[in-house]
C-alpha cells in the first residue's frame, strides 16, 4: 500500500493585472448568459453582414448542442417586413457567420421578427497630427483600423508632449 501525497496547492496569481486582461471575463460572463459565446458577434455584426443587412437584423443568441461548440443556431431579430429578405439570404449569412469564427459554428439561422435598435452613429474620429516616422513605423502592419487609428491617436500624443509623462 503506497501512500499518494496530497497534490501541490496551485500557485497564487497575486499580481496586479491589466484592464484588458479582465474584461473578457467580465463582458464574457454576461455574454454567455444570453446565449453569445464570443462577444464580438454582437460588435462586430455589421462587419459580418454588411452595414445594409446590419441595419435591420441584429444577432439574439448563439446556441451550440450540448457538449459542442459547433453547429450551433444563430437567432436574429429582423425588423418587420425585412424577414422574408433576410430568410433568402440564410445561406449567405451562415457562410459569412461561419468565415467569421474560422469552423463551421453555425448551422442553423432562425428569424425572430421584432425592433431593432439602431446603431449608434460613430463620430468622426478627431483630427490625428502626422505621426512621427519613428513612432508610426510599426504601426503599418496593423489590420484593424479601429485599433490603428487609435494608437495613431496615442503615438501623435506622445510626440506632441515632449516631455516625459508625469506619474502622480
Amino acid at each position: 500500500m503506497s501512500k499518494r501525497s496530497p497534490p501541490p496547492p496551485p500557485e497564487r496569481q497575486n499580481r496586479s493585472r491589466q484592464v484588458a486582461e479582465l474584461l473578457p471575463q467580465v463582458g464574457g460572463a454576461a455574454f454567455r448568459r444570453f446565449g453569445f459565446v464570443q462577444s464580438s458577434v454582437v460588435s462586430r455584426w455589421p462587419e459580418i453582414v454588411g452595414e445594409r443587412y446590419a441595419g435591420v437584423s441584429q444577432p439574439e443568441s448563439l446556441r451550440f448542442p450540448q457538449g459542442k461548440k459547433q453547429d450551433g443556431t444563430l437567432t436574429l431579430t429582423v425588423r418587420g417586413a425585412h424577414a422574408v429578405i433576410m430568410q433568402h439570404i440564410v445561406p449567405e449569412i451562415t457562410d459569412r457567420v461561419n468565415r467569421f469564427f474560422g469552423y463551421p459554428a453555425v448551422a442553423r439561422v432562425l428569424i425572430r421578427q421584432g425592433e431593432v435598435d439602431k446603431p449608434a452613429p460613430r463620430a468622426a474620429p478627431p483630427s490625428i497630427r502626422a505621426v512621427p516616422v519613428e513612432l508610426g513605423a510599426g504601426l503599418k502592419a496593423i489590420a484593424d483600423p479601429e485599433l490603428k487609428a487609435v494608437l495613431e491617436s496615442l503615438a501623435a500624443g506622445v510626440a506632441a508632449s515632449g516631455a516625459l509623462p508625469r506619474i502622480s
